[in-house]
């Protein structure tokens, strides 16, 4: 059982240290926040506030769903605030009592225009917009995962590996023959598993289109898994939470993309090896750079990346010198080095990763496929 008030608590000792009276998180369209759902447990759009007197209040557009699912103090809905968020924080503020030249947060993401009106039409306090605030704190306490969150990814783990089995079976025996295929298959077992379906578009490449990183369209109805190589990327969603993996599929392979292949596997090997307690996650992502490198060949994106409630978190893996975060236990991320060839086509091995107090751990068993 997820404890919210525990992770609530956190944030409100934050608020107390920053002079924070009231602090605001949207998890709307055009400004998502998967913070409002590791908070209260509520799946859909709704705006959450929490005040440094440890009340926290539910502001859903589904009611209905909210009483189900949201663990809030109370529940209000949106619509008392004819759904629109500037009434919404003047009048949590309002029923609060919010004392007047107090601080409040806003999110980061807030657009410029928004701002202004949260400024004027709250002029009796203070707003403050800012990325290392509350939101901020929120990103690296969600980076490491509790208990019932390893929990959760241990059992969505072992789905997906059951699922990269049949996947492999069924593509060796000939029943997935094109990139939908595949992808749809995906789709209907996860919903069979009693997942909440993918984490994001399944992306399925076969050898005329694996070149690039994410392909475009995500798939389409052409042949997969034929001569040459075939990238299948995709994640399943368990309790809000989603795994991120991915396959490539070889036949008949050149020399030259065997080449690929075995610098590929080799560039996971060493990265998976130096994960650790204490150890910058940049450093990790520049040594496997430094091994391309020496082939002459280059990875055009990151080493890999936190997941959580959404497939793309913290704490990053990538070497750019505005990357601070330092693994530690608890921490699940991706490992996902990759090469791509306008004329060979690509390849890429993605596995999550848990830090434990003894090492890492590969959750997910994402594999190069020979068939």
């Amino acid at each position: 059982m997820i404890d919210y008030q525990k992770r609530r608590g956190d944030m409100y000792d934050l608020m107390a240290r920053e002079g924070i009276a009231l602090a605001f998180f949207e998890d709307a369209e055009g400004r998502r926040d998967p913070t409002v759902r590791w908070l209260s447990g509520h799946p859909g759009d709704a705006l959450l506030f929490l005040t440094v007197d440890r009340k926290t209040i539910l502001v859903p557009w589904d009611v209905n769903l909210a009483v189900l699912y949201g663990q809030a103090d109370s529940i209000v809905p949106y619509g008392v605030f004819d759904r629109r968020p500037l009434t919404a924080l003047q009048g949590v503020a309002k029923r609060l009592k919010i004392p007047r030249g107090s601080k409040i947060e806003i999110p980061p993401v807030t657009p410029y225009l928004l701002f202004l009106e949260y400024v004027g039409g709250l002029s009796d306090f203070d707003i403050i917009c800012r990325n290392s605030g509350i939101h901020g704190e929120a990103e690296k306490l969600r980076a490491v995962k509790d208990e019932e969150e390893i929990r959760i990814y241990r059992t969505v783990a072992g789905i997906t590996n059951e699922l990269i089995s049949l996947l492999e079976e069924n593509i060796r025996s000939g029943k997935l023959k094109t990139e939908a295929d595949a992808a749809l298959f995906i789709e209907a077992e996860a919903r069979g598993q009693g997942c909440e379906g993918t984490g994001f578009t399944t992306l399925a490449a076969g050898p005329d289109r694996s070149y690039g990183i994410h392909a475009f369209p995500p798939y389409t109805a052409a042949p997969f898994a034929g001569r040459g190589l075939s990238i299948l990327d995709f994640g399943l969603k368990y309790s809000g939470y989603t795994t991120d993996v991915t396959l490539t599929f070889v036949r008949d392979p050149s020399p030259a993309q065997e080449k690929l292949l075995a610098l590929t596997e080799k560039a996971y090997k060493l990265a998976l090896s130096l994960v650790e307690d204490g150890r910058p996650a940049r450093e990790i992502a520049r040594m496997v750079d430094i091994l391309f490198g020496k082939s002459k060949k280059a990875m055009p994106h990151g080493l890999g990346h936190g997941i959580g409630l959404q497939e793309h978190e913290s704490p990053a893996i990538r070497d750019r010198e505005d990357n601070g975060w330092i693994l530690k236990p608890g921490m699940i991320f991706t490992l996902e080095p990759g090469l791509y060839d306008p004329s060979l086509g690509g390849c890429r091995l993605e596995n999550d990763v848990l830090l434990t107090e003894t090492g890492a751990e590969a959750l997910t068993e994402a594999r190069i496929v020979r068939l």
